[in-house]
């Protein structure tokens, strides 16, 4: 639904952020479609030279990222994304958040990470939040685990609600995480202004591509009921 979404093809002069190695196509329907009343965000391993893609820079793998942004935020609520995930070495599959409009470069005003998943640790889902005081960047970013080991073979709710107080993460009514507000200032929580939301399915970078990437494993789709 364009009322409601829109392709996120921004990129930085290297590429696509975090050392990522796909491009994110702009409504091509290999990358993302809805069928059978599901949203499938499709990464390819394919020639991509002769596609007619104006901002191509030589990627060997496709996929989509869709978001929100001006179209939809929120401060605080509960959100919910009942979605089966991809499995395989270097399949980085992401539903998060980011503030809206920015107020400060990346990360002081905030990210939270409903779902992450990285496929050379299969069944392994992350829940994360990201502060100027606390981030990957540091190495000190709050964060927490849960296992599932059926999350490629079947869909779970995977769930974040956020209050004035604290952030909690979870996955079918269970919550594993908690970020709480312990009124210090905004470098530990700049969580008071709106939040957009994302869905990405990413091929490598620094933390998908840590032990490569499996070519025969393509294509491979992230699958979002609702």
């Amino acid at each position: 639904d364009a009322a409601k979404w829109s392709y996120d093809i921004e990129r930085n002069a290297a590429g696509w952020f975090n050392n990522e190695l796909q491009y994110y196509g702009n409504a091509r329907l290999e990358n993302s479609r809805v069928e059978n009343g599901n949203l499938l965000i499709t990464a390819r391993r394919e020639d991509l030279s002769t596609a007619g893609l104006p901002d191509w820079g030589g990627q060997r793998y496709s996929s989509a990222r869709l978001f929100t942004r001006d179209k939809a935020s929120w401060t605080y609520g509960f959100i919910e994304v009942r979605a089966k995930l991809p499995c395989g070495l270097g399949t980085w599959p992401a539903i998060w958040m980011l503030s809206t409009p920015p107020q400060s470069q990346w990360p002081d005003d905030g990210e939270i990470d409903i779902m992450e998943h990285v496929g050379f640790d299969p069944g392994v889902v992350h829940g994360t939040v990201h502060t100027g005081a606390f981030n990957h960047t540091r190495g000190n970013q709050r964060t927490a685990i849960t296992t599932l080991p059926d999350a490629c073979d079947t869909f779970h709710r995977y769930q974040m609600t956020w209050t004035a107080s604290r952030i909690s993460i979870g996955v079918d009514d269970h919550n594993y995480y908690q970020y709480s507000n312990d009124n210090s200032g905004n470098a530990e929580w700049p969580f008071e202004s709106p939040q957009f939301l994302i869905l990405n399915l990413a091929v490598g970078g620094d933390w998908g591509g840590q032990m490569g990437v499996n070519d025969a494993i393509f294509p491979v789709t992230l699958e979002v009921d609702y």
